[in-house]
């Protein structure tokens, strides 16, 4: 049987066709990966989005505090109240908010011969509508700037936190709100000595003309009795960080003098994830010599502070 001749060129197109073949899969190959590749860069490359915070509703303020905190905190003159009265006194008075889900607050006040005693609760979930921002480090933000804000020294330096600078004010942080309690009159007493704020102190006392001038009466204040150690820098009752209270804390304790009295006010502030709880716990009295006593204070403030975290964390 004669063999078949063998013809070059065919050998030479079909192994073009092979070799074109395999390099039409090869680049289908790599233009399918470089394209998964693509899609795995950018997924990697977004940002992560924000968390939501643990709160996504709140509770209602005035039923909060415990009965029996709230007549601790309220004290009356030792006469028994009617069933109007007390109802009046401790169930509080709502905050009139847009959104309870978003802000919610009440007040107590009670009057007596001592002095009046005000209690103010409010209640603050904070939302971040930043895709990069967690709920919970937009509510730290804010918490710092009202800490910032008060001046509150930080934790072991003893040393006040600048005031926050309005570039790094946050854009939403609440403005506040009505409390309903008496304003001070005639402007509190500071170590400035009112609006001019020692102008003649600055120059030594000297007169335009350069002769010596009169100093100005200091302020009247009243001093402090010994039921009243003071909140000076070295005081342990000094406006402070707190611990053990939430995520963050601090407390704030000012003593305020008007021409009709004397107050001082006690305010907790503490954040736990996105929800930040004021409280301002203040007395009265229109007696100059009788001091609001700043441990009895603070004491039942920072105690509601712990009573109210453990019933956000139910």
């Amino acid at each position: 049987m004669p063999r078949k001749s063998f013809v070059p060129g065919a050998a030479l197109l079909v192994t073009a066709a092979l070799a074109a073949g395999l390099t039409g899969c090869s680049g289908g190959s790599a233009s399918g990966t470089g394209g998964t590749d693509g899609k795995n860069g950018d997924t990697a490359a977004a940002s992560p989005s924000g968390q939501p915070g643990r709160y996504q509703t709140l509770p209602e303020a005035c039923g909060l505090p415990s009965p029996g905190t709230l007549r601790d905190m309220l004290p009356g003159d030792g006469q028994p109240l009617s069933q109007a009265d007390a109802q009046k006194i401790f169930g509080g008075r709502a905050d009139v908010t847009y959104d309870t889900d978003r802000r919610v607050g009440c007040q107590w006040t009670r009057e007596t011969s001592a002095g009046t005693r005000h209690l103010t609760l409010d209640i603050q979930r904070v939302v971040s509508y930043n895709a990069a921002v967690s709920d919970d480090d937009r509510a730290q933000e804010i918490y710092l700037g009202k800490e910032r804000a008060a001046k509150i020294p930080s934790a072991g330096s003893g040393t006040p936190s600048a005031p926050p600078s309005p570039k790094d004010q946050p854009k939403d942080q609440p403005t506040g709100q009505t409390t309903g309690r008496p304003k001070p009159q005639g402007g509190a007493t500071d170590a400035g000595g009112g609006k001019d704020g020692g102008k003649e102190g600055s120059d030594g006392g000297k007169k335009a003309d350069g002769t010596a001038g009169t100093p100005s009466a200091a302020p009247t204040t009243p001093s402090a009795s010994p039921s009243d150690p003071g909140t000076g820098a070295d005081s342990p009752l000094a406006p402070r960080v707190l611990d053990g209270l939430g995520d963050a804390a601090f407390l704030n304790d000012q003593l305020i003098t008007t021409d009709s009295g004397v107050h001082r006010d006690v305010t907790v502030v503490f954040r736990t994830s996105n929800v930040i709880v004021t409280l301002v716990y203040d007395q009265w009295s229109a007696d100059k010599r009788r001091l609001p006593e700043s441990q009895e204070l603070q004491d039942k403030a920072r105690s509601l502070a712990g009573e109210l975290a453990d019933s956000l964390s139910e």
